[in-house]
């Protein structure tokens, strides 16, 4: 269970080896109990406090404790200080970033993000024929992409990180202008926008990749996997680069999510407030969407590798293996003279 307290004023403590989670309004005071060995992730929102013990006992069932920004993306954490590898998955993960074998593994997880979107857009044309023509137009796009990720070869860029992002933002241009087009006409939008959300699907799709990122993060520190250390995205001052880059296939989940909502017209306009230019969930909005992702990653089976897995699973399976790749690369010296050579020409 992914536990969210972020209502002002809460207080978790322990109780009877247990979480108690108080919540006071005014002159009432709300009061649950939630048993450890239940729980797998804890976040925490501004509003929200927790006591020591509380930490205490958290870390000894292994859960993960995260703390949310006022936008609900995570600000920090606190985890288990037993790693599930060792550094030698790291010291390869270094050498992958800073040569050519980081962005052909980048390339793979851009191709699968956008197989991933095709089969969701196909899926969806079935039950939309008068957009039928609207949405081919879409398939033949990203079809043409996932060739192109798939045949990536990076020394035959000058700027390869540079090409790889500008692909990814092509597709999903194409890729967000069509569903914005397939929602309800009350809710339609022209495309991503992130930090603030110009509209509410953006809002409802920023709160769904926040929750991700931080099962994402979760998984690859599992797994031994430096979260900062990334192959496409930038490094930058507490940048989680790594976290966006390994993200890129699981997204499509989120967006799944968030479109049933609207679709079925669940998402309604009271579920996001207006803020200084944008929208922002509201509480009723949060637990809305939640409530949808907790089916999405614990209880809807995908098939992966001949077996039915939760997504949380999948993540965590996905992760591991990334770790075990790294492992076994083996790596061509000129393709360290290039990405050297590059970087020096970029910075005289």
């Amino acid at each position: 269970m992914y536990l969210t307290v972020d209502s002002r004023g809460a207080y978790i403590h322990v109780k009877d080896n247990m979480f108690e989670i108080i919540i006071r309004s005014g002159v009432t005071e709300q009061k649950r109990l939630f048993a450890p060995s239940k729980i797998t992730t804890l976040s925490i929102g501004q509003g929200a406090a927790l006591s020591g013990a509380a930490a205490e006992l958290a870390l000894k069932y292994n859960i993960d404790i995260i703390f949310l920004d006022s936008f609900e993306h995570p600000v920090g954490r606190v985890w288990f200080p037993g790693l599930g590898s060792t550094t030698k998955i790291r010291k390869a993960q270094l050498l992958a970033s800073v040569n050519l074998e980081g962005l052909r593994i980048a390339a793979q997880w851009l191709k699968a993000k956008t197989e991933g979107r095709l089969d969701f857009i196909v899926r969806l044309k079935k039950h939309r024929p008068e957009k039928r023509r609207l949405i081919d137009e879409s398939v033949s796009i990203l079809k043409d992409g996932i060739e192109k990720f798939g045949n990536f070869d990076p020394k035959l860029h000058d700027d390869p990180q540079g090409v790889l992002r500008g692909m990814e933002g092509s597709q999903g241009r194409i890729y967000f202008s069509l569903l914005g087009q397939l929602i309800p006409s009350d809710f339609k939008f022209e495309g991503r926008s992130m930090r603030p959300a110009k509209d509410h699907f953006n809002a409802f799709l920023n709160y769904s990749y926040g929750v991700l990122y931080g099962k994402i993060e979760k998984a690859l520190i599992i797994a031994g996997i430096d979260p900062y250390l990334g192959f496409l995205h930038r490094d930058d001052y507490n940048m989680l680069s790594m976290v966006y880059d390994f993200v890129e296939p699981f997204r499509v989940y989120c967006e799944e999510a968030v479109f049933k909502l609207f679709s079925q017209k669940k998402a309604a306009l009271k579920h996001a407030d207006k803020i200084l230019d944008g929208f922002q969930l509201n509480k009723e909005g949060k637990m809305l969407l939640l409530e949808e992702l907790t089916k999405v990653f614990t209880e809807n089976k995908q098939k992966y590798r001949n077996r039915s897995q939760a997504v949380d699973n999948i993540i965590r399976l996905e992760a591991h293996a990334t770790a075990m790749r790294l492992l076994k690369l083996e790596f061509n010296p000129s393709d360290f003279e290039y990405i050297f050579t590059s970087d020096m020409t970029e910075s005289i």
